[in-house]
């Protein structure tokens, strides 16, 4: 049942005896109402938690106290000044050492590449790093295979298929252990085995005095604090899989957010060529301030210059208005996570005046939500990453209010900072350097995946830029 043209918010029912009631709304008064003020009212609750099981207990599956504690140990540890350190250093090392050569490496062959492919493979190298201090070489020439990737592809495509199946019908493919759920089980036994290894090797490394600065390093030694006060993650320092489900959680959603981010915004820069001048122009200010162009070599014979590749650090990149704005805007139209789903504890109006009641489901639509032209303009579905600019040329904050690719409220994405430095320090790197032309310039054709992506990947040509 529609509940108005520019109301967003929809009902849907099934028969009486199939439990199929459900919103779905892209109202972003009803969405803020849901994630922030009315925030206990709408838990995960215990059906995504049955869905997502292979999260555990951790922190995206977690309500309550367990989600409160954990929410507070992420927080100290992601937001430390010395964790947004490593990943500004571990994305300029993972940039230069692997993503330029592959791309330098492409170039030089003249041949296609799946973007969307290139986009996920930094997205796990880096994150491998950052989350573990584990360097994959998964970025390499040779693209290669990896056996913990698999397992994660594995996952995604199962549960998509427990979303969309009738849940007695994917609870037996489970309990017979077939299709897509015999799949998924492999993949959870590959996950527990290799972040079992992490954990335990890691725990190791501590106790003969490394020093390392990976996110798990962070979390080990912050629980094995004797003035940890806090009873609940006392508790569960003893439990053995809490680590586990608690960095699978992490790593999951950090990696994902980057790949499908970086994957639409280069498209979308690739399409819209004004906005790839006007970065390069950005880009051009803070190279020849570093003295960076100063001097060619003149036995190049390709051209560019001696320095090439012109790699930016995080530091480099604070202040350019117009990435961030660009970065806003492509995640405005294709967040990484499209939709998410809320249980609902009382009955409850909400504010578009959808009366809500217990044992329905509420799906919230960013993606949808990011496209209204009578939430953002007649323009919505142009890509125009000046609305995030003001007059005085700097970043408005006034569009923060409807936009919500981090999520909002309390469960507001811990990554989000992160997030922009890997993408900056990325974007800049590729747009810099090379030339990235789409082979088809048609529409895309999304797929249905957790996190937004491309059902056909995004092939590329690639060639090296000079200046």
């Amino acid at each position: 049942m529609s509940l108005g043209k520019e109301n967003g918010s929809y009902f849907i029912k099934g028969p009486t005896i199939s439990n199929f009631n459900f919103l779905v709304t892209c109202h972003p008064q009803n969405i803020e109402y849901i994630l922030k003020t009315n925030f206990s009212n709408f838990p995960k609750g215990s059906e995504s938690k049955e869905i997502f099981d292979v999260l555990g207990d951790g922190l995206g599956n977690a309500d309550d106290q367990s989600w409160i504690s954990q929410r507070k140990l992420a927080h100290k540890c992601i937001k430390s000044t010395d964790f947004r350190g490593f990943v500004a250093s571990t994305s300029h090392r993972v940039v230069a050492q692997a993503l330029v050569p592959l791309l330098a490496h492409v170039a030089d062959n003249n041949s296609v590449i799946d973007l969307q492919d290139v986009c996920t493979r930094f997205a796990f190298e880096c994150n491998m790093s950052t989350s573990f201090g584990r360097r994959e070489g998964y970025l390499s020439s040779e693209l290669p295979t990896n056996e913990l990737c698999k397992a994660l592809d594995d996952i995604h495509e199962a549960l998509i298929f427990r979303h969309i199946l009738p849940r007695f019908i994917w609870k037996l493919l489970r309990f017979l252990n077939v299709g897509r759920e015999g799949d998924y089980a492999k993949g959870c036994k590959k996950i527990d085995q290799h972040f079992g290894e992490y954990i335990s090797q890691k725990k190791e490394c501590l106790k003969k005095g490394a020093e390392m600065k990976d996110l798990l390093s962070i979390f080990i030694k912050y629980l094995d604090e004797p003035s940890l006060n806090d009873k609940f993650l006392v508790d569960a320092r003893l439990n053995t899989n809490f680590l586990r489900d608690l960095m699978l959680g992490i790593f999951l959603a950090e990696k994902d957010a980057i790949a499908s981010s970086l994957t639409f915004l280069l498209w979308l820069i690739a399409k819209t060529p004004y906005v790839e001048e006007t970065i390069l122009e950005e880009l051009k200010m803070i190279a020849y301030k570093k003295d960076k162009l100063k001097q060619e070599d003149e036995d190049d014979e390709d051209g560019v210059g001696a320095k090439w590749p012109i790699l930016f650090d995080s530091n480099d990149l604070n202040g350019l208005v117009y990435l961030h704005a660009s970065i806003c805007e492509s995640l405005r139209l294709y967040p990484s996570v499209p939709i998410i789903k809320k249980s609902i504890i009382k009955d409850d109006i909400l504010p578009d005046g959808s009366a809500v009641k217990t044992g329905m489901q509420i799906f919230l639509s960013f993606y949808a939500e990011g496209q209204m032209p009578w939430i953002w303009g007649e323009d919505s579905m142009v890509f125009k990453p000046e609305r995030w600019i003001d007059d005085e040329g700097k970043l408005g904050h006034d569009l923060m209010s409807k936009f919500y690719a981090f999520n909002a409220g309390p469960r507001t994405c811990l990554g989000m900072a992160t997030t922009f430095t890997e993408m900056k320090v990325v974007v800049a790197a590729v747009l810099f350097n090379f030339n990235v032309r789409l082979v088809e310039d048609g529409p895309i054709i999304l797929r249905p995946y957790v996190n937004l992506n491309m059902k056909d990947g995004l092939p590329v040509k690639i060639s090296k830029r000079t200046m």
